[in-house]
Parts: structure tokens; C-alpha cells; sequence
């Protein structure tokens, strides 16, 4: 398909939103395609996902930087080799710098798994069981200088059953993750989504 966004995901992990991404791209009608996937982990299992799909990888290890600025540089330079467009996060544990993300602003996503802006950090399952809410999701989302903030383009919800504990919820709302996140990045691909103020407007 001619015109597809040219996306690059970051990792850290095993991968299994990216695989879901993998997966939707492997259609020639879907609007982007993964022109390649970094990681900061070498031994993230994402990495292989995207060996086999076919899709190039690259390590950039924050341990080899003395600073987070210098290392969101080298990602930065790393992504550029690619003529990356569009960045989708899918479990990349490390906080990027402002001036990183005001460069690929309105241009970089992220899952994350609760309903923000509801339980934004770690431990989201259990915070969400401790309090005793009734329903937990997860949501995609334009990212920002401060984590887990941003505009929200899409959203998935699941009941909480009395019997759940952290690991049922979360294998749950992993099911949602792997649906929303293809979807939304699809909406962007087709310029369907357009910033007013601080909200994502979608145009169905």
C-alpha cells in the first residue's frame, strides 16, 4: 500500500503488544507499516518477534549512556536511520526526556494498562483490585512530558469478577490491549484523528 505511515515501536520486553501490532501491519491494506523495532534490553524477547516477522531491530542500551538525554539522542539517531514517522511504546520501561518527547509530539503513543488517567504508573491491577472498582481497561494514548498523561485515543473496559486476583485481571485486559492498540494506531495512520486543546478528537 503506498503512503503507509512509516512506524517505529520501542521495547523493553517480550513483546506481546507488538506482536499484536506485527500482526495488523502484516496486512498490505493496513495504513502503516513497522519499519523497525528498538529496544534498550538486548535480551527482550521482542526482538525475536520482530526477526521473525521480518522486520529490523536495534539495541540501544541506556546502560551505555550517562544520562537519559544522551541516550534519547542515540534512540532518537537510531530512529532517524529508519526514516521512522510515527513511534508506538509498547512496554518501553524507560522515561523519556521532555526535549524527546516534544519532538515526537502528537507523533508517539502508548498503552498503558488501566482507564486513565485512573491508576497511571505500576502495580495498575492490584491498585485498581485494592480499591475495589468495578471496572479496569486499558488505554492508548498521545504521549507526554509526564508519564501516563496525554491525550486519550481509545479505550477498552472489563468488569473486575469477585474471584479475580492481579495476574486474571491483567491476562484479561491484555486481550483488550492487543484489540485497541492495532485500532488506534490505524486512526492515526488515516489522519482520523485530529488535537483540540488538550483532547483527541476522532473522526469516525
Amino acid at each position: 500500500m503506498d503512503g503507509q505511515l512509516r512506524v517505529g515501536v520501542l521495547i523493553s520486553g517480550r513483546g506481546s503488544n507488538l506482536q499484536a501490532l506485527l500482526d495488523a501491519c502484516a496486512d498490505p491494506d493496513f495504513p502503516a507499516r513497522i519499519v523497525c523495532v528498538l529496544s534498550n534490553n538486548a535480551d527482550a524477547f521482542g526482538l525475536q518477534r520482530a526477526a521473525d516477522a521480518g522486520v529490523p531491530t536495534t539495541v540501544v542500551s541506556h546502560k551505555d549512556y550517562p544520562n537519559r538525554k544522551t541516550f534519547d539522542a542515540a534512540v532518537n539517531d537510531a530512529l532517524g536511520k529508519f526514516d521512522v514517522e510515527f513511534l508506538c511504546l509498547a512496554g518501553f520501561m524507560r522515561i523519556l526526556d521532555g526535549q524527546f518527547v516534544a519532538r515526537w509530539r502528537d507523533r508517539m503513543i502508548n498503552i498503558h494498562p488501566s482507564l486513565l488517567p485512573s491508576f497511571p504508573g505500576l502495580d495498575t491491577h492490584q491498585r485498581a483490585l485494592d480499591m475495589g472498582v468495578k471496572v479496569a481497561g486499558c488505554t492508548v494514548h498521545f504521549v507526554r512530558a509526564d508519564a501516563d498523561t496525554g491525550p486519550i485515543i481509545a479505550q477498552a473496559a472489563v468488569p473486575l469478577l469477585p474471584d479475580d486476583d492481579a495476574e486474571t485481571l491483567a491476562a484479561r485486559i491484555l486481550v483488550e490491549e492487543h484489540d485497541i492498540y492495532p485500532r488506534a494506531l490505524r486512526l492515526c495512520a488515516e489522519g482520523r484523528v485530529s488535537m483540540k486543546g488538550d483532547r483527541a478528537i476522532i473522526d469516525a
